[in-house]
């Protein structure tokens, strides 16, 4: 029998050689074993993280629910697929268009990718307009569906830096570009059909008044708000005196005037960017108030640069300084507000440009850095009513049902009945 004195260098380096080798023995088959649980672990499908987005509500519950995110528009999606999904979907998309045997579907589903989303509008079929000046075009999404349409600079009509939209109730598609001064009408039918430009220098926002049919164009470059005939496209008057270094702050004038949006009354409301308020006239130009003061707190604006009203009247600011929407009344008194530096979080913003809202009450924000356009729903007064007595009357139901429960509990139990065969105690 061979025997090695361990005191010995070379027994000490038999040794050592016996244990290494008794390793390898035992983990060279878990090598094989762990390539192939892997390799099973890849090719099992991993279930796919979706974002839950009913909970996005303000102001937060158990408080009745007054704004609710509902979904947003970007070049993400809000199926977030794994990092190995993801490998194997580009692999594959890669070695399909390369064979050109794309399946039908990913031919005919629309791709786009916001830049910077500016202006916002919809249409009376609910479809959401959305200019973005560096893509060169203007998004058509179906709310519904996601479908998207592209009208496309050269095609309908030539596009520089597109800001403002608008559509009237005939579907024509107003479309402000600053850098080639004018104002574009685009029929229903995509059909170029005006091009406004008296009197403008740096269109920008963009709202009508279908009822008093006006068109109202916002011109930084001036500081002023020019109001057009919304169908002949003839000035009717100018808001706001000229004045080239932005310092009017008196009541009617505006420093670098920016989105605008008209009530069911025909007032107007008008983001004065600089002058950091909101500022609201009757339907013949008469200035009426002002609603906001200077600050970085929620109530308080920081660079407005776009306002909308909801059906109950409340104003809605998009404050791009601090990337809030701030909702307040006509008293200036703080409602509630969206916002924050999350950017990718719905309800936070970043880079935050405008704010629309539709007839339905949708409310919809443009944020320039990440792309994006999210999409709210309000709740009217009359449904938040509704909701406080439906709640009133559950807690009625149930404390009514606690009262029963108690007083049967506390009716005392009749006495068992007696045997004739046990006679009573006496």
């Amino acid at each position: 029998m061979f025997a090695v004195n361990n005191n010995s260098v070379l027994g000490r380096k038999w040794i050592t050689v016996v244990l290494v080798l008794a390793a390898l023995m035992f983990t060279l088959p878990s090598f094989g074993f762990d390539k192939k649980k892997k390799a099973k672990e890849d090719a099992a499908p991993k279930p796919t993280s979706v974002v839950d987005f009913s909970m996005f509500v303000w102001p937060n519950p158990p408080a009745i629910t007054r704004v609710k995110f509902t979904t947003y528009y970007s070049g993400d999606k809000l199926q977030i697929d794994t990092p190995a999904q993801a490998k194997k979907k580009n692999q594959a998309s890669w070695m399909d268009r390369l064979a050109g045997t794309q399946a039908q579907s990913e031919k005919l589903k629309p791709h786009f990718m916001f830049i910077n989303p500016y202006g916002m509008a919809v249409d009376s079929k609910g479809r959401l307009y959305v200019a973005d000046w560096k893509v060169g075009g203007i998004f058509v999404f179906n709310t519904e569906t996601k479908d998207t349409e592209l009208i496309k600079n050269g095609v309908t009509a030539h596009f520089s830096r597109i800001l403002g939209l608008a559509i009237d109730d005939d579907d024509r598609l107003f479309v402000a570009d600053a850098d080639l001064r004018h104002v574009l009408v685009i029929n229903a039918n995509r059909k170029l059909e005006a091009s406004i430009t008296e009197g403008l220098v740096s269109p920008g926002g963009l709202t009508i008044d279908t009822q008093n049919r006006l068109l109202y164009v916002s011109d930084v470059a001036t500081d002023q708000v020019i109001v057009y005939d919304a169908d002949s496209f003839k000035i009717i008057r100018k808001m706001g005196t000229p004045n080239k270094a932005h310092t009017l702050t008196g009541p009617g004038d505006f420093a670098k005037p920016g989105g605008m949006a008209v009530d069911k009354d025909g007032n107007l409301y008008v983001a004065d960017t600089l002058n950091n308020r909101i500022e609201i006239f009757d339907a013949d130009g008469g200035f009426v108030m002002q609603v906001g003061k200077n600050g970085d707190g929620p109530g308080d604006f920081a660079r407005p640069k776009s306002v909308a009203v909801d059906s109950d009247g409340n104003i809605w600011v998009a404050d791009g300084m601090q990337d809030r929407v701030h909702v307040v009344n006509r008293e200036g008194q703080l409602l509630t507000y969206l916002g924050g530096k999350h950017a990718k979080i719905p309800g936070d913003f970043s880079g935050l440009v405008n704010v629309f809202i539709d007839k339905n009450d949708r409310v919809f924000t443009s944020e320039i850095y990440p792309g994006r356009v999210q999409q709210f729903r309000y709740f009217t007064n009359a449904e938040a009513a509704a909701e406080k007595e439906r709640r009133e009357k559950e807690a009625d139901e149930k404390a009514a049902a606690k009262r029963r429960s108690k007083s049967a509990d506390a009716k005392p139990s009749p006495a068992p009945a007696q045997s004739e065969a046990t006679p009573a105690k006496p």
